[in-house]
């Protein structure tokens, strides 16, 4: 007898989490918040189209059972990563979704159980702000949302499942085999999204490989490795008002936001700047400046995948219809 089960876990962004959002002098291309997962899901695929979650962590399994006793056993998952697209002013900036590598110990075996884990999430497009100690302006960085769903499943042909573990911010919604939404958790409140993640900091070298990865799915025509450049504290990227020919992804550090001479904010890992000028043939809308060391990874306009470019760049106008 084989016995099947599954568990996933959806993450989303809900209205009253953008209200956390402390005022900026920067505009942020936050996207937009999400309507309330249903009740049951169906095609994750067709959800991640409609653009209506973060992420989702999906965990399938099974076991074999012969005379009682469970002679077999396997499981399959997978992480979705949501790609939230964005309607950009000339003074906004844009965090790409990006999926984290999925993490799948080994299943626990028991006496008529076998118990699986997953980890999924990764970077979900939401530009969280933070005050900076000292300093009149806020630092800008991309939150990393996540789950860890556990699935058990009996000899009996029952089984169970749990959310343990999970990112504090935004919200994760359960959902049990048949589809159907068993728990909620999360909080709405952005304050609270900073802190350790299963893959390390967020400013952990896997993370940075992974933002790197996913841009260059994306926008470039190849996978190919993007060149990096290194900027020392103080060093500028680039300026107000000069041509730009290149598009910029901030891989570590952060970078100081200098409009008509004052600085209005610092930027984190994962931010994506300089899209604009290569769209539109225009000139930089602001100074980018090192506020410490920083590693950028730098895609040449003549790259570039001009449709996928655009399609970042323009996006869907739902938050404005609300």
């Amino acid at each position: 007898m084989r016995v099947e089960s599954a568990v996933t876990a959806i993450t989303w962004l809900p209205a009253e989490a953008l209200e956390g959002i402390p005022n900026v002098p920067l505009e942020l291309a936050i996207a937009h918040y999400d309507d309330p997962p249903p009740e049951r899901i169906g095609d994750l695929e067709q959800l991640r189209r409609e653009d209506a979650f973060r992420e989702a962590n999906e965990l399938r399994a099974w076991i074999r059972v012969e005379g009682g006793e469970i002679v077999g056993h396997g499981h399959s998952g997978r992480g979705v990563a949501g790609f939230p697209r964005f309607e950009l002013g000339p003074r906004q900036i844009a965090f790409p979704g990006v999926e984290l590598p999925m993490l799948q110990p080994t299943p626990e075996v028991g006496d008529g159980w076998v118990r699986f884990v997953q980890t999924a999430g990764g970077k979900v497009g939401v530009p969280a702000p933070r005050r900076v100690e000292g300093k009149p302006y806020v630092h800008i960085g991309s939150i990393v949302a996540w789950t860890t769903v556990q699935l058990t499943i009996y000899a009996n042909g029952l089984s169970e499942h749990a959310l343990v573990a999970s990112s504090p911010f935004p919200a994760h919604w359960v959902y049990d085999s048949r589809g159907v939404l068993a728990e909620q958790a999360g909080l709405t409140s952005i304050s609270d999204w900073l802190g350790d993640t299963p893959w390390g900091r967020d400013e952990s070298t896997e993370v940075d490989e992974a933002v790197e990865h996913e841009l260059a799915r994306i926008l470039l025509r190849s996978g190919e490795r993007l060149p990096r450049r290194r900027l020392e504290p103080g060093e500028t990227l680039v300026r107000q008002g000069d041509a730009g020919a290149e598009l910029f992804l901030l891989l570590g550090g952060a970078l100081e936001v200098e409009v008509d001479g004052e600085v209005v904010a610092e930027l984190g890992t994962g931010a994506l700047v300089g899209e604009r000028a290569l769209l539109e043939g225009g000139r930089r809308t602001a100074t980018l400046r090192a506020s410490s060391h920083c590693r950028v990874a730098v895609v040449g306009g003549e790259r570039l995948n001009r449709e996928k470019l655009a399609e970042l760049s323009l996006g869907h106008r739902r938050e404005q219809r609300r």
